[in-house]
């Protein structure tokens, strides 16, 4: 049996989720504590293709885009924590609840997804997360949201 990671670069991402630029949206997670914690990380840059219409001189992360980034950084902790790279792991929305949203995320930002898993377990097929967005420690979004996670059949 081998270690379950404590954090996922570039590569293990990969690996664990089929999303791929433009879509995906974290560059790396840390503070993996098996299946029940974990830190995502985004650079925000000018360069990511929803800033040239959302907004003109104006350029805003749209939120659905960091519900997703949070979605995105609990799918990679279940995934390591699983140890689901290179198995093709799907992960389906299920519901997204008392989601609000505190402050602009613009080019330049740094935004932290703070995870936890209200609920799931190895074998589990449907998860339930508790996320938190922050920009220098200053809250941006947080969300309660549910995803199913299952492996392609074959």
């Amino acid at each position: 049996m081998t270690d379950t990671p404590t954090r996922a670069g570039f590569e293990l991402i990969q690996r664990i989720i089929p999303h791929r630029y433009p879509f995906l949206l974290v560059d790396r997670v840390e503070d993996i504590d098996g299946y029940q914690s974990a830190r995502g990380i985004k650079n925000v840059t000018m360069n990511e293709p929803q800033f040239q219409g959302h907004f003109p001189g104006n350029p805003i992360m749209p939120g659905v885009l960091i519900v997703e980034a949070m979605a995105q950084t609990a799918a990679i902790m279940v995934g390591a924590a699983l140890n689901m790279a290179d198995r093709n792991m799907l992960v389906y929305f299920l519901g997204i609840e008392a989601c609000k949203f505190r402050r602009r995320v613009v080019p330049g930002d740094v935004l932290e997804m703070h995870l936890t898993t209200s609920r799931g377990k190895p074998g589990s097929r449907v998860w339930k997360f508790t996320g938190r967005a922050e920009v220098a420690g200053e809250l941006a979004c947080e969300a309660e949201f549910s995803a199913m996670m299952e492996l392609p059949k074959d």
